[in-house]
């Protein structure tokens, strides 16, 4: 098998030696080299052939910003993972790198706590294994899996967890963590299953609703079918994508500019328009509440749900509810199964639903385990995806 190889971008060396080190204590990537600053960037690309890059906006010289724009004008296409601050200014020159090409973003790492660090380590294998992954197999390579690098995450979580109930200290030696492993390190692709035979409750009646649940690739992936998406579609569009707090509101902001409807960050409370889209805000899962008034979208705290908050079941769970047979259920790119169980009830309750085909997804994950509980009636590439929502959407506008 190939490795996964990244360059980091960061004029931080602090920066430069933490990411090193969660890549090259990952097995299938390497660093394939480091510069402190974009200009720096582009002068290694041709020499060490990198499969993805991990970029910081803030850096002398040349900045991240003006990384992408001259990356687009050269026509690079490796994907980019940015990495970003949390403070308004740092959302909005992340939507900004977005826009200019770049895959996905990251926050940056602290380092003040294992937690912390932990956390990000586990989302920035997510992210290079899947765009990285992506690439490298484009590129005539043979990367592990993205369900590799997750099993290897899973693995060192509970050697963790182990270990601190053994009362070895989390930085211990890997041999002394080894001895108390409760799993096998051994690897075995999973293996593809048929879908589940669903029998509806009752037939599909007209599209009232339209609730979509999207994760790893999904900032550029929501771009392009919002901005194909049919101007004139008369029914709501509700949008989980796992998303820290902090930025959805400017990425609602930047896929308004692009989109012909109306997109907007949802509010608790707000009245469920036709022809609009909300974005559910970061830390908060959203959901459809019924009243006499009309149906309105509330907002939650409630604990994560498949390890996120917003999740996609929660708002499947709830359209499956209030709606029943008069909804359209989407599950897209996705790293674990959040939404998948739930757009199988919504199935169950006589939706249409429609699911992001392996060939197109950054990850097959959500998607493919909606796939094989029998929750999605149709497969989709990417770029049928608006096609196929519009389409359907006219279809049963007035069933």
């Amino acid at each position: 098998m190939d490795d996964i190889s990244v360059l980091i971008c960061d004029d931080s060396a602090l920066m430069r030696n933490l990411i090193g080190r969660i890549i090259e204590g990952t097995e299938g990537m390497c660093v394939a080299g480091k510069a402190m600053n974009g200009q720096f960037a582009l002068e290694k690309i041709p020499t060490v052939n990198p499969d993805v890059i991990v970029l910081d906006i803030e850096m002398p010289i040349m900045n991240g910003i003006e990384f992408l724009r001259e990356r687009k004008a050269r026509h690079i296409d490796i994907p980019v993972v940015v990495l970003s601050s949390v403070a308004t200014k740092g959302a909005a020159i992340t939507m900004e790198a977005l826009e200019l090409g770049a895959s996905d973003f990251i926050t940056k790492p602290n380092g003040s706590t294992s937690a912390d660090l932990s956390s990000v380590s586990e989302h920035l294998v997510e992210l290079l294994s899947s765009y990285g992954g992506s690439y490298a197999r484009r590129h005539g390579k043979q990367p592990y899996t993205v369900d590799f690098f997750n099993h290897q995450m899973k693995m060192k979580l509970a050697e963790k967890f182990v270990a601190e109930k053994k009362g070895v200290s989390a930085v211990s030696s890997t041999a002394e963590v080894k001895e108390v492993k409760p799993l096998s390190t051994t690897w075995i692709e999973p293996e593809k299953k048929e879908p589940a035979v669903i029998t509806p409750v009752r037939e599909g009646g007209r599209i009232d609703i339209i609730a979509l649940g999207i994760s790893t690739g999904g900032p550029n992936a929501l771009r392009t079918v919002f901005k194909m998406i049919d101007p004139h579609l008369k029914q709501p569009i509700l949008v989980v994508q796992h998303m820290p707090a902090g930025f959805t509101t400017e990425f609602a902001n930047s896929l308004n500019r692009i989109c012909p409807l109306e997109v907007k960050e949802a509010e608790d409370g707000d009245v469920i328009q036709g022809g609009h889209i909300y974005i559910a805000p970061g830390n908060f899962h959203i959901y459809v509440e019924n009243r006499a008034t009309g149906n309105v979208i509330r907002l939650s705290s409630e604990a994560q749900r498949n390890g996120h908050r917003p999740s996609a079941d929660v708002l499947f769970e709830s359209v499956a509810k209030i709606y029943q047979n008069h909804a359209l259920g989407v599950i897209m790119t996705g790293m674990g199964r959040d939404g998948a169980a739930e757009i199988t009830e919504m199935r169950k309750q006589g939706a249409w639903t429609l699911g992001q085909d392996q060939e197109s997804a950054i990850v097959y994950g959500m998607p493919k385990v909606a796939w094989e509980l029998g929750g999605v009636q149709k497969q989709v590439s990417l770029m049928d995806m608006a096609d196929a929502i519009s389409s359907m959407a006219r279809e049963h506008l007035n069933k």
